[in-house]
């Protein structure tokens, strides 16, 4: 017998775990950050945790959009450069003069982008359309009410919310924030993780390989991608294949971590020093019906600090992250935008997958045809594939083969 993800039953063999199910646990290890204020330029990639209300209108008051002159429409009308008209200049108005003299009838006011318009005036002649005179100055084009004005209000207006809460804080929504006034902001603190990279055959980059040995690569790239979904990481590295080392390693660091994210060690063969750790520790380990990816865990360590498992082979432990711990991080955070965007494409090449399991396939998509890549072959650690990437293609269950022009659905990465 079989379940619907094709895993036997009554043969000894233990039902995969399936996708959503273990996303779903590793979303519930984590409880919504805190809340602290935060000056603005403190604030870039945090998620903001009320809305915000602006306390002013934008633009706060009529100003010119042009450098030229404020007048009255009506001195200009039926103005042509065949047929200008003259008018004297009382006054000079600059970008933040708080003073601004109304203007006269048949006066122009020079003024300056951002000023504020004088009262009497509905219009700005751009410089460009006059002598550019600074005592009198010749105009040779009429101008409409309400021509090169920006309204109070036009933008925003007082009292409106101009972000909401859940908003990640680019710098445009930055910029709005610093325009209605507010200096600070009320945002979630990023979840603290620390990522652990084992093994013992682990070496860093720019040192010399002995035989057996290969470069730490995991630890950087999960410690990466922890801060690009705007997570604090904490790399710890080079922890040796040893149970006793694995747990005096971790000792220091756990006041301050939220969320352990280790790498490795989580198979079934010997010297798996993760699984051997953390077994009984409540951290459960299972198998997840996807490729890459299979070996997972998740749970509780000491002092309650959640923990995920990855897998060892690179690519696995990176798909994993972006399908596991990504959404779980960014939803912790506040974030309203928690998953990657989801497009569909059409197939360049045909594909098989293997059945009962959900692959993940590193891609190029490419938006103006519509169509998806592939970026090597599915193997686990063929890493330069996924460095070419820009999209993960989710591959259903049920789904063995696809041919070319088939429509699948693709995991933006950038």
């Amino acid at each position: 017998m079989t379940d619907d993800l094709g895993v036997s039953h009554g043969t000894g063999t233990p039902a995969l775990t399936a996708v959503a199910d273990h996303q779903s646990k590793i979303a519930a290890l984590l409880a919504p950050t805190p809340v602290v204020v935060k000056p603005l330029a403190d604030c870039l990639g945090l998620a903001l945790a009320a809305d915000l209300t602006a306390p002013i209108s934008l633009p706060p008051f009529d100003n010119s959009a042009m450098d030229g002159y404020a007048v009255r429409s009506v001195d200009l009308a039926g103005t042509t450069p065949e047929q200008p008209v003259l008018l004297p200049v009382h006054e000079d108005i600059p970008a933040g003069r708080v003073d601004v003299p109304p203007l006269q009838p048949g006066t122009a006011h020079r003024i300056m982008t951002g000023a504020q318009m004088p009262p009497g005036a509905d219009a700005v002649i751009p410089v460009e359309r006059t002598d550019g005179g600074t005592e009198q100055v010749r105009m040779f084009a009429a101008v409409q009410p309400g021509a090169h004005v920006r309204r109070a209000g036009e933008d925003v207006t007082a009292g409106a919310t101009v972000l909401a809460a859940g908003t990640t804080l680019a710098p445009s929504q930055l910029g709005v924030a610093a325009a209605v006034g507010a200096a600070e902001l009320p945002v979630h603190r990023p979840v603290r993780v620390l990522v652990l990279s084992t093994g013992s055959e682990l070496v860093a980059p720019g040192t010399t390989l002995q035989p057996g040995q290969i470069y730490e690569s995991n630890g950087l790239m999960l410690a990466a991608a922890v801060r690009e979904a705007g997570g604090e990481a904490t790399l710890l590295r080079f922890v040796p294949d040893d149970v006793e080392a694995f747990h005096a390693a971790l000792a220091p660091h756990l006041a301050d971590t939220d969320l352990l994210i280790t790498s490795g060690g989580v198979s079934a063969g010997a010297y798996e020093v993760v699984k051997d750790a953390l077994t009984g520790t409540g951290v459960e380990f299972t198998k997840v019906a996807m490729q890459p990816g299979m070996p997972q865990g998740c749970g509780r360590y000491r002092d309650g600090v959640a923990v995920v498992t990855l897998p060892g082979n690179p690519v696995s432990a990176m798909v994993s992250f972006e399908v596991f711990v990504r959404p779980a991080l960014r939803a912790a955070a506040g974030h309203l935008a928690t998953r990657r965007p989801v497009r569909q494409a059409r197939l360049t090449e045909p594909l098989s997958a293997p059945a009962g399991k959900r692959q993940y396939r590193r891609g190029r998509f490419d938006p103006a045809t519509g169509g998806v890549t592939l970026q090597g072959a599915p193997g686990s650690h063929l890493l330069a594939g996924l460095a070419r990437a820009n999209c993960l293609l989710e591959i259903p269950e049920d789904v063995t083969e696809l041919a070319t022009g088939s429509t699948v659905d693709v995991m933006l990465l950038e």
